[in-house]
């Protein structure tokens, strides 16, 4: 593309970078531009603490947001408005120049020129303005920058001092809740007549009432633990009564007198027995009675015993009871003690709970108002501080030297130069866009997806093929680059694939493509590698062949009607009188014939079929020239008898769409199409066939001095 319209892109290249020169010195003639720059300075969007030593980090992110909003605040439409109204700006020529009738256009003037750049690192905004007057610019940069400041300090300055009146308005009234805190406090102490509602602090101290109602506690728990084990031994004590002999109650019968006594009579009549046992023996009264003796005493000890386990047991029992009641009168006692302490400990506690309110709130007002005052003496600092106002000017805008970049021939000539280049590059695209035809060898693949058997060049490329019948170029010119591209054409066919194709159909979509001198030099071509080859001029419509190969006699007219394929279709003569032999040695012709009115129906007919068989056996190829497939049906009949079906496309007329058609339309009637051939390739610098030609010519340079000798 870009080699096609090579001399189009230089021409728009140049055009372009003269234009551009052209604008440059128009625009430094007659519309100047300098370009007036200052520096505003911006401090952190933070309010500093003037009492802290090490000053507060902010993120770099937050800073370079408060400079993009700074920027985009000078230049809103307040702001240029206030920037128009000033005195100075007003007795200026861009004033009277741009103002006309009213602030629109000098409005819209600002917005275009006036920039306002944050930088995203160093704290600073840089603030720039475009006028044709380097004066005028430099006092418009720096009257919009003083207004700026000015407006903002302002601001800031009012913020600190309303903040400074509402702290004050409420440092008042902190006062007054710690006075009437205070009163209450008082009041409280007055009415409660308790003077040591404060507890003291750094050390732990109890009022004499909570210290009375926890000794009461701890007596009336601990009486509750007496009673509650004196009822459990009360209840052990009727057990014990009704049950066996403890250890208790036999310490006691062993220390009773009178079992003492008893124990020491039974223990002397033991012994007496013993010895009467020895003397008298077991049978003898005196034993017996002895014996009766030892019985009544163990008798009256047993009833003794029973007697003081009794007495124990109802005296144990008696003694509990009693010493329980007194345990629970004194109880009562001491509950009704302890109703009374925590009667005047809940009042204790509700004033002290009370003072102590009061004390939290009276100092967190104090609290408050120590803060206040900080507060206030902070604000009182800041607004005498001078780096309280965020936005500083560092200085005023000298006026420019130099025009803008914009006014610089380095800048208009390349680029119109560029922009001609582009602009020339978007016409050749377009051109080619637009371009449907198909003329590239890539066209054919692409579009048609068909095999490309054979690429035809321009008759007007090849200077051997000058005042020769393109129709027989491989005979008259074989030495032609022409020449070449049919037998390299022929060479691929047989290479193809397609074996057994001897029956071969050359068609084109519309008339002109240059089906005809393919067929002819194709046959030409089959014939110089020594093949019998029979050429027949199935475009009964419009027939060409007999032009090509005219026929010799004094009635040539008479003969090209009287014998052909018509005559032929439709029995007026035989095949042998058909058949015309041509000047080239191996090549056989049968011509149209005379005219006829049903053509399509003679090619369609069972003679044609017939035909085609019988000349297969006596010819090693045969080549047909077809009518236009678009135009009649009479090649989709020829189609269908042939062995294969070579299409021609014309590259400087057939377009696109028209060879899809062909394509389609051969397909829809099976068709065996073996390929496509593209005729009249039109050779570029560096294109297709230009290094072909110049190779050809100088590989052919001894052959043809040779054969000219």
């Amino acid at each position: 593309m870009l080699r096609r319209h090579l001399w189009m892109i230089l021409f728009m290249t140049i055009l372009g970078g003269a234009l551009g020169t052209g604008g440059w010195y128009l625009m430094r003639r007659y519309r100047p531009l300098y370009r007036a720059e200052t520096i505003v300075k911006v401090l952190p969007p933070i309010d500093t603490d003037p009492m802290d030593i090490v000053a507060t980090q902010v993120q770099q992110n937050i800073q370079y947001g408060h400079r993009v909003s700074l920027a985009n605040l000078m230049k809103r439409q307040s702001s240029l408005q206030a920037l128009l109204q000033s005195d100075k700006v007003r007795q200026t020529k861009w004033f009277r120049r741009t103002l006309k009738e009213n602030t629109e256009d000098a409005v819209a003037y600002l917005e275009r020129n006036l920039n306002a750049f944050p930088h995203r690192e160093a704290e600073h905004i840089n603030v720039s303005m475009s006028c044709r007057s380097p004066s005028e610019a430099a006092l418009l940069v720096n009257e919009m920058t003083r207004l700026f400041v000015s407006q903002h300090g302002d601001t800031e300055r009012q913020d600190i001092s309303n903040k400074l009146i509402e702290l004050q308005e409420r440092q008042s009234v902190v006062e007054r809740e710690i006075a009437d805190s205070e009163r209450a406090m008082q009041r409280l102490r007055s009415e409660s007549k308790l003077t040591d509602l404060e507890r003291p602090q750094g050390r732990y101290f109890q009022h004499t009432v909570t210290l009375r109602l926890n000794d009461l506690e701890l007596q009336e728990s601990e009486l509750s633990l007496a009673i509650k084990q004196l009822r459990a031994d009360i209840e052990n004590l009727k057990v014990l009564a009704e049950g066996p002999i403890t250890d208790q109650i036999e310490h006691a019968i062993e220390r009773d007198p009178v079992m003492i006594a008893l124990a020491q009579q039974l223990a002397l009549l033991e012994g007496q027995l013993s010895g009467r046992l020895t003397k008298f023996g077991a049978n003898h009264r005196v034993v017996r009675q002895t014996r009766e003796s030892i019985d009544e005493i163990e008798r009256t000890r047993q009833q003794r015993r029973r007697e003081i386990a009794e007495q124990t047991r109802r005296a144990n029992l008696y003694n509990a009871r009693d010493t329980l009641r007194v345990l629970e009168e004194r109880q009562g006692e001491l509950q009704a003690l302890r109703n009374q302490a925590q009667v005047k400990q809940k009042d204790l506690d509700d004033a002290r709970s009370r003072y102590e309110q009061y004390t939290k709130t009276r100092d967190e007002r104090v609290e408050m108002l120590n803060q206040i005052k900080m507060q206030i003496e902070k604000l009182r600092i800041m607004l005498d501080d001078p780096d309280t106002v965020k936005v500083q000017q560092l200085g005023l805008a000298p006026p420019p030297l130099k025009m803008v970049i914009s006014r610089h021939i380095m800048l208009w000539t390349p680029g119109g130069t560029m922009l001609g280049l582009m602009f020339g590059l978007a016409l050749a695209f377009l051109t080619e866009t637009l371009n449907d035809l198909v003329r590239t060898p890539s066209d054919v693949r692409r579009f048609l997806r068909l095999p490309l058997l054979g690429v035809i060049p321009d008759e007007d490329e090849d200077r051997a093929v000058d005042d020769i019948d393109l129709c027989r170029v491989v005979e008259q010119a074989p030495y032609s680059l022409l020449g070449e591209s049919y037998r390299r054409c022929r060479t691929n066919l047989d290479l193809s694939g397609q074996t057994g194709s001897k029956t071969l159909l050359i068609g084109s979509g519309s008339p002109g493509d240059g089906k005809t001198s393919l067929a002819c030099n194709l046959a030409v071509a089959f014939v110089a590698k020594c093949e019998k080859v029979l050429l027949i001029d199935a475009n009964l419509r419009q027939p060409s062949l007999h032009l090509v190969y005219p026929r010799t006699g004094a009635d040539e007219a008479v003969e090209v009607r009287r014998h052909g394929l018509t005559s032929l279709l439709t029995g007026q003569c035989g095949i042998q009188d058909a058949i015309q032999a041509s000047q080239t040695e191996g090549l056989d012709l049968i011509y149209a014939g005379p005219p006829t009115t049903n053509p399509a129906e003679l090619l369609a007919s069972h003679r044609m079929k017939t035909l085609l068989e019988g000349v297969a056996t006596r010819y090693d190829r045969i080549v047909i020239d077809s009518p236009p497939v678009l135009l009649v049906s009479d090649v989709k009949v020829l189609a269908r008898l042939v062995d294969a079906t070579l299409l021609v496309f014309n590259a400087a007329r057939t377009r696109r769409g028209a060879a899809q058609r062909t394509v389609f339309e051969l397909q829809d009637v099976g068709a065996p199409i073996i390929g496509g051939v593209l005729f009249g390739a039109e050779a570029m610098k560096g294109g297709y066939f230009h290094q072909q030609f110049k190779a050809y010519r100088k590989y052919l340079k001894p052959q043809l001095a040779a054969s000219s000798a």
